[in-house]
């Protein structure tokens, strides 16, 4: 087992855990700590066991919150996926009138006539 001292509250303990849990373990502390810092300041010095209780309780607290909001969450993307896909919606696209389209390959056809015009000159 792996130990790792963590800094809670201001004071210092020495905790055991599995070989590459380290960071989970030293992020766990660091949320408790924050929580505890928070009562020291509000309430300030707190006997060890009272202060960790209190810390945790918070975190619990907050914890608790949050499954709840996960769990709704969950509720609403289950409802969500259970509705029916709605209707495909219908998209009409404008059709060109044949006029257009003859009178725009006319002004290509004059604007490449035009141009193979300046390029000959432009030759000699």
């Amino acid at each position: 087992m792996a130990e790792q001292t963590v800094h809670i509250g201001g004071k210092q303990f020495v905790v055991a855990c599995q070989p590459g849990e380290e960071q989970y373990l030293l992020a766990a502390a660091r949320a408790l700590d924050t929580e505890a810092q928070a009562l020291l300041e509000q309430v300030g010095r707190l006997p060890e066991a009272r202060m960790l209780l209190m810390a945790g309780l918070m975190l619990a607290d907050r914890l608790t919150g949050l499954e709840e909001q996960l769990r709704l969450a969950r509720n609403e993307l289950s409802a969500l996926k259970a509705r029916p896909a709605p209707a495909p919606e219908r998209v009409e696209v404008p059709v060109i009138p044949a006029e257009v389209a003859d009178g725009m390959a006319e002004i290509a056809a004059r604007a490449e006539a035009l141009a193979d015009h300046l390029e000959e000159r432009r030759r000699t």
